[in-house]
């Protein structure tokens, strides 16, 4: 079921910019300085044209700058969700595709893949896991590890775009039809 939000578009334009930081400062996860970003390109007409001020912002980086945003995320089922220590939106994505409850062969093909996949690319497996559940994580995570780089970077920040948008709608009203 779509999120309904809670703020409108024109409260989200109202907002000092401390506060809309401090409220989209992780809708791409980790990164205020997006957040800081977008809030000078105010205001935005429809919850449509603010989802596009983020995709436009990670379009605009350079590669070593989309690596440092894919770098913040962080690995599906790993360490930090071991320890409780997850975003609480990371927290609720990746139970939602039911990663809190795999199966002991699941977790280890998770946990082995998650490293080659660092290994060989630097930065941590990222899909939209609201979108998708174990088996579809497990068979994307193989297939995107036989990916060049360069692919997988631009693969990865699309995969950003998505929980992006989402986690927008998760804030903001939907537009008016």
């Amino acid at each position: 079921m779509p999120s309904q939000g809670i703020l409108s578009i024109n409260e989200v334009n109202a907002l000092p910019v401390e506060n809309f930081e401090w409220l989209f400062g992780n809708v791409i996860e980790h990164c205020v300085e997006a957040a800081s970003i977008i809030a000078t390109k105010r205001p935005f007409f429809t919850s449509k044209d603010l989802k596009k001020a983020f995709d436009d912002y990670l379009e605009k980086l350079n590669t070593t700058e989309k690596e440092s945003v894919l770098s913040r995320h962080p690995d599906l089922a790993g360490k930090l969700a071991e320890e409780g220590k997850l975003t609480a939106e990371s927290l609720n994505e990746q139970k939602l595709a039911g990663l809190d409850a795999m199966t002991k062969d699941e977790k280890q093909i998770l946990s082995n893949n998650n490293y080659l996949y660092r290994e060989k690319f630097r930065f941590p497996f990222i899909i939209c896991a609201r979108e998708n559940k174990v088996k579809s994580i497990l068979v994307g995570l193989e297939s995107r590890l036989k990916n060049s780089k360069e692919v997988e970077i631009k693969t990865a920040i699309e995969e950003v775009k998505k929980i992006c948008r989402i986690r927008i709608n998760d804030l903001v009203w939907p537009d008016v039809q």
